[in-house]
């Protein structure tokens, strides 16, 4: 409902396009709110694009290799040693190991001028 009324108030500033980014989700994701769109405005021509697949696109560079195989292994010495709920990470060249606790924190500070300036920018 939230996007169907930002989607009206674009439309009428005469917005002719809209960007919709979506966690995904099983019970709405991208498709469901797709779908949704598709039905109460079917003026918009709507594309979903699943970023996962674009991202994994391409040859993987040495460096690409590298970290996979640095990471991999840091992992699994993270097992051998006990370790569970852990990110593996590469800090200063160094394999590192950060709580889930700590890598998935809410409270990651931000530029509120640019919440400002996203909201004067979008529809």
């Amino acid at each position: 409902d939230q996007l169907a009324r930002f989607m009206e108030r674009g439309i009428r500033k005469s917005k002719k396009s809209c960007i919709v980014i979506v966690s995904e989700s099983p019970k709405c994701g991208a498709m469901y709110y797709a779908e949704r769109v598709k039905n109460e405005f079917p003026q918009y021509d709507v594309r979903v694009s699943i970023l996962g697949h674009l991202q994994r696109g391409g040859r993987p560079s040495a460096h690409d290799r590298i970290l996979a195989s640095r990471t991999g292994v840091g992992a699994i010495e993270a097992i051998l040693q006990g370790q569970r709920n852990v990110m593996i990470g590469v800090r200063n060249n160094e394999i590192i190991y950060v709580p889930l606790s700590e890598a998935i924190r809410s409270d990651k500070p931000f530029d509120r001028k640019l919440i400002k300036v996203l909201d004067e920018l979008s529809i």
